[in-house]
């Protein structure tokens, strides 16, 4: 559904984005995930045709977005960070006139404007004046403008920035619901809201593309295996010796706190040394509390890949010099 090849883009000699490649299937939930002014609203406008790439080829839907940028953008629905709505306009008011401005049909209008708003859980609201709305429900008014016209490709960005906690349970819902009629690509800087609403994390740091996976092989392949954790009762001696010998080698570390001691034990690739552990802990004699697998968190594949982009960067020894980035060695 969505092909991007090599893309590049610069302003005023400043590289927002740099080489970015990837693609998006249909249906698919794509997370953009990396931190404020990596490049990921650069790289949205680029797929929605609101600019060019300074460089390289993107097409959504077939479509490219330089030499068939209105039919891209008859394909696409998108949703800016911040919402331009009309604050004086009532909801109804509001999508009926986006419908009318995005070519719909005077017959299909009021089927879209039914649908979006029962997608969007608008109903209570759908008479009343948009500036007197909370900042949800203008954030399903704003995902409902982009749905209106039944784009197949949706690029929401920032979709729960500002929101409450109820409401971007609430947002994330609605989003995954979009899924079965659209492809959605999603921005965020937000750890979480990739691991629980999105199918695959595209991760970006300073305009590259760091990688692309589904959230759970990023969590897995990225930082080097799996984790066992867990708690003896008590401060025996001699935890870590005893533990990494029966896991096989690997890091072992274990600390005593409040009368137990925890302990972890890194994996290599898909080991499970559970039942070895277990051995160990019988065999001499500790009383086991807890033992279990720890998922790793995309907060901490994300602090990895950005912490190795920053090996990539040395210091400009020149006087003035602001750092040059060097591939690392194969």
């Amino acid at each position: 559904m969505i092909d991007v090849d090599h893309i590049t883009k610069r302003f005023a000699g400043v590289t927002a984005v740099e080489d970015a490649s990837f693609a998006v299937a249909k249906g698919e939930i794509l997370g953009f995930l990396g931190p404020n002014g990596a490049g990921k609203t650069t790289t949205m406008r680029i797929l929605s045709a609101y600019f060019p790439p300074t460089s390289g080829r993107c097409t959504v839907a077939g479509f490219d977005v330089v030499r068939d940028s209105l039919e891209v953008r008859r394909r696409v629905g998108y949703m800016p960070e911040n919402v331009p709505l009309y604050p004086e306009m009532r909801v109804s008011e509001y999508l009926y006139y986006r419908a009318r401005l995005k070519g719909v049909a005077r017959r299909d209008r009021r089927p879209r404007f039914e649908r979006v708003v029962e997608q969007c859980a608008l109903q209570e609201v759908k008479d009343r004046v948009i500036g007197q709305l909370s900042k949800g429900y203008r954030q399903r008014v704003g995902i409902a403008d982009a749905c209106i016209a039944d784009p197949p490709v949706l690029i929401l960005d920032e979709p729960t920035i500002g929101l409450d906690p109820n409401q971007i349970r609430e947002t994330r819902g609605l989003i995954k619901g979009l899924a079965h009629a659209h492809t959605v690509i999603l921005s965020t800087h937000i750890l979480p809201e990739v691991e629980m609403t999105c199918t695959r994390a595209a991760v970006i740091h300073r305009g590259r593309i760091m990688a692309v996976d589904t959230t759970e092989r990023l969590t897995r392949g990225l930082s080097g295996g799996r984790r066992v954790v867990g708690e003896l009762v008590g401060a025996p001696t001699g935890v870590e010796s005893k533990l990494r010998a029966a896991a096989g080698g690997g890091t072992v570390s274990a600390r005593a706190r409040d009368g137990f001691t925890e302990f972890s034990v890194e994996c290599a690739g898909e080991a499970d040394p559970r039942a070895e552990v277990f051995r160990c802990a019988a065999a001499n004699g500790w009383t086991l509390r807890e033992l279990r697998f720890e998922r790793r968190t995309l907060e901490e594949v994300f602090a990895q890949i950005t912490r190795r982009e920053e090996g990539a960067l040395t210091p400009d020894p020149s006087p003035g010099g602001r750092g040059e980035r060097k591939e690392p060695a194969a």
